[in-house]
């Protein structure tokens, strides 16, 4: 089952080879109706050359899941052990995903025996269908957008995380996702259930080879931090430069809770995303910090977005961008303080490293706030890597290539301390690459 396009049958076909449950075929079906009835955002990037008849929107992986990694073939196996994803040591639990199928999925023992669930999307809505079909759809909706629409349509694998009450995970969840196919689209759902008290972050890398037609990958990541709980959603991308990364990521955050998302971005032709935290308890907080590298060819926008909607919340938005060889960087970042949230606390940083006369960056931060007991503040530096610099490289013995590749190394350190050993590493050798081509 790899056709162009979107169509109802296929939407049906889906479901049915799934096994799905009416229920899900009814959210398919919703996401379908939405999907005929929208057009492509004219806001942003130009995304007027993705043809959505020309992307393949269901492409099976070639093998079944399995939950030994000696058990899928070598071929699936290379692009994930090239992104490292194999690393399981210091892991918790590891997932990877091959097109529209996951192919392997393994936690630790210690996790399940204390109820920790996790594993790939299509089996939880098999085996715990009440608690997915609780939470499912209950953040993201289906006509937000038609990319939020065409990911309910046609989505496939992807995650499903549950952290009982007081659990505290402490080693980190991963996951890779990899598109192989020529004019695919990738339509993973993540799902995560943090209960109240506990603790857990998640990794998602991302990666897929170039090829000549344009690829789309549309995401949904919905996440559920509850009273006192604590999530870390960490994101390496690294989708080749055919693809359009048009992923929705959001997480609603109950009293007390906290919400950290990290990213970094430096794959893709176009990517827009926005990491959201609905702020809905007293006390709530989210932390919001990413790093982006818009090359030749590709245009970065991200940013963030927070809503205060309860006392006491606080939040914070990072973001840094490098931008070369006629690369295009913009943030968009919000932060919304409604009516009830008295005390509300937020703060947005936007700092961009520009290394040439032809690349272009740009902020574009909103704020507004419908309180006057609050503090909120917005700032924004663009910078570029001066004569001096460089000649102060030079009397130590460093070339251009590698002053430039050391002062970016030095811009992006919030990112890199912030997530595990592993995935610094990775990231790292990603910038090698980038910088040393």
């Amino acid at each position: 089952m790899s056709t162009k396009g979107l169509t109802k049958r296929l939407v049906r076909d889906i479901s049915k080879g799934k096994g799905e449950p009416a229920w899900m075929r009814e959210y398919r079906l919703a996401g379908f109706s939405a999907y005929q009835k929208m057009d492509i955002p004219k806001w942003g990037p130009d995304l007027s050359k993705l043809n959505l008849k020309d992307i393949s929107f269901y492409t099976p992986a070639p093998v079944g899941e399995v939950d030994t990694w000696e058990g899928m073939p070598e071929h699936v196996r290379k692009p994930f052990e090239k992104a490292g994803v194999a690393k399981e040591k210091n892991m918790g639990g590891s997932g990877a995903q091959f097109d529209s199928g996951v192919v392997y999925h393994h936690i630790k023992e210690t996790l399940a025996r204390q109820g920790v669930i996790f594993m790939n999307m299509d089996s939880a809505v098999r085996e715990h269908g009440e608690l997915v079909r609780e939470y499912f759809c209950s953040v993201v909706c289906p006509d937000e957008h038609i990319f939020s629409a065409a990911h309910y349509a046609a989505t496939s694998g992807g995650t499903f995380v549950y952290v009982p009450k007081g659990v505290r995970v402490s080693l980190p969840l991963q996951a890779f996702f990899w598109m192989q196919s020529d004019a695919g689209g990738q339509f993973e759902h993540t799902l995560l259930i943090a209960d109240e008290g506990s603790s857990v972050t998640y990794i998602e890398g991302c990666g897929s080879p170039t090829y000549k037609n344009a690829t789309l990958h549309a995401g949904v990541v919905e996440v559920i931090v509850k009273k006192n709980a604590s999530v870390e959603y960490i994101s390496i991308e690294n989708w080749a430069k055919n693809t359009y990364n048009l992923n929705t990521k959001r997480a609603h955050v109950e009293e007390g809770g906290s919400m950290k998302w990290l990213g970094g971005n430096m794959g893709a032709g176009v990517t827009m995303l926005y990491p959201t935290s609905v702020l809905k308890g007293a006390g709530a907080r989210a932390h919001h910090v990413s790093v982006a590298v818009a090359g030749k060819g590709q245009v970065q926008d991200t940013g963030g977005r927070v809503i205060h909607g309860a006392t006491d919340t606080s939040s914070s938005i990072h973001s840094r961008s490098v931008v070369r060889e006629g690369g295009v960087s913009n943030f968009r970042g919000s932060v919304e303080v409604k009516e009830e949230a008295s005390g509300a606390l937020s703060s947005m940083i936007c700092d961009s490293l520009m290394l040439d006369n032809d690349s272009s960056s740009a902020s574009y931060p909103v704020v507004a706030s419908k309180r006057s007991d609050v503090e909120l503040s917005h700032e924004a530096r663009i910078g570029s890597v001066g004569e001096e610099e460089l000649f102060y490289a030079a009397t130590r013995g460093l070339s251009e290539k590698e002053a430039i590749r050391l002062i970016v190394g030095g811009f992006v350190q919030p990112i890199i301390r912030a997530i595990p050993m592993e995935y610094a590493l990775e990231f790292n050798r990603l910038l090698d690459e980038e910088f040393t081509d």
